[in-house]
C-alpha cells in the first residue's frame, strides 16, 4: 500500500462513510464502498498490512498472530435479515491462505469479523448441491460464519490483534 498511514486512511474512510450514508438517504441506493471500508476495518482491528490495489488473490499480509498469512478480505453491509446474502466470489485459483469476512451495519461500522482457512473454504465450495457454491465460488453469509472463527470482537471482549 502507498505511504498513507492507517490514521490518514481512517480520516478518508470516515468521510466516505458519511457521503455513502447521505447518498443512500437521497437515492435509496448504496454507493459501493463496502469493500474498501471492510479492508480498512480489518487492518485497523486486526493489525493487518494492506497490499497495493488490485493485488491478485489477497488484500493483506498478516502480522502478529496472523504473521505471514496472505489474507483475502470480504465485506458485507448487512440488513437486519441477512440470511440470503452471500460472500463475494471466492477464487480458488488465486494464492491466499485465509479469508476474513467483515460484516458492517447500515452506517458502515464493523459488527463482526470472521476468519476461515483455505482448506475449510475449498471443502465448502466443492461440497455438492449448490450451483452458487460449485460454479460461482460463493458461500452464504450463514455458511461462512458457521465454518469460521469469530476473531473480532473476541469472546472475552478483547479486540487486540
Amino acid at each position: 500500500m502507498k505511504e498513507a498511514t492507517l490514521k490518514e486512511l481512517g480520516d478518508v474512510i470516515a468521510e466516505a462513510k458519511r457521503v455513502a450514508i447521505r447518498y443512500r438517504e437521497l437515492t435509496g441506493k448504496p454507493l459501493g464502498i463496502t469493500g474498501e471500508v471492510a479492508e480498512y476495518e480489518a487492518a485497523r482491528l486486526l493489525g493487518l498490512r494492506l497490499q497495493d490495489a488490485r493485488q491478485p488473490g489477497y488484500d493483506a499480509f498478516g502480522t502478529g498472530r496472523y504473521e505471514g498469512e496472505r489474507i483475502e478480505i470480504k465485506g458485507r453491509c448487512l440488513p437486519e435479515d441477512a440470511r440470503t446474502q452471500r460472500v463475494g466470489r471466492i477464487k480458488l485459483d488465486y494464492e491466499w491462505d485465509s479469508i476474513i469476512l467483515v460484516t458492517l451495519d447500515g452506517n458502515f461500522e464493523p459488527v463482526s469479523i470472521h476468519k476461515s482457512g483455505r482448506k475449510e473454504i475449498e471443502e465448502a465450495i466443492h461440497r455438492p448441491g449448490s450451483k452458487a457454491r460449485n460454479e460461482r465460488g460463493q458461500l452464504s453469509i450463514g455458511v461462512f460464519r458457521r465454518m469460521s472463527k469469530q476473531v473480532w470482537p473476541t469472546k472475552d471482549g478483547t479486540s487486540a490483534p
